[in-house]
């Protein structure tokens, strides 16, 4: 049987002492109001004041305390190598793609018009399973949204 209670908060990178978890997707991260099963069985109503974009690391913390760890769960990626890696990240950005930026790799999600156009450009390109928490920018918590340029511009305009 299943407990419903309701989340009143999120702590930063505190799941350490959590009871259970949720394992959520890069979409799934990013929530205001629905409702959750954890792995050990417990529904949970998220409520949250606005739209949060949660973390690998996170915590929902309930009513009486108790925390709910949030993990990142592995979905189907595209991992991208190559000597030009910094070129490739731009093209990746030029397409205001979301992307892990790693030493050695960038991943994004699967996109085979991507991954073609990667590919013509020298990337190697090969589908694998990860978690993903692409780069925020200057924009967005972990996440790319929309931006302007200036207190006057228009924020639907176009590049």
């Amino acid at each position: 049987m299943t407990r419903q209670t309701r989340s009143l908060s999120v702590e930063r990178q505190s799941r350490a002492d959590a009871v259970d978890h949720v394992r959520l997707d890069y979409e799934g991260r990013f929530l205001r109001r629905k409702r959750l099963l954890t792995e050990g069985g417990l529904a949970v109503i998220v409520d949250l004041p606005e739209t949060t974009s949660l973390e690998d690391g996170d915590a929902l913390v309930l009513e009486d305390g108790t925390r709910i760890g949030v993990v990142a769960a592995d979905e189907p990626l595209l991992e991208i190598t190559g000597a030009t890696l910094p070129r490739l990240a731009w093209h990746i950005g030029n397409r205001h793609t979301p992307c892990r930026i790693e030493a050695d790799r960038l991943l994004i999600r699967q996109d085979h018009v991507l991954a073609a156009m990667l590919e013509g450009l020298g990337a190697s390109v090969r589908p694998v399973m990860a978690p993903f928490a692409p780069e925020g920018g200057a924009y967005g918590h972990g996440r790319t949204m929309g931006h302007a340029h200036g207190p006057d511009e228009d924020p639907h305009h176009a590049h």
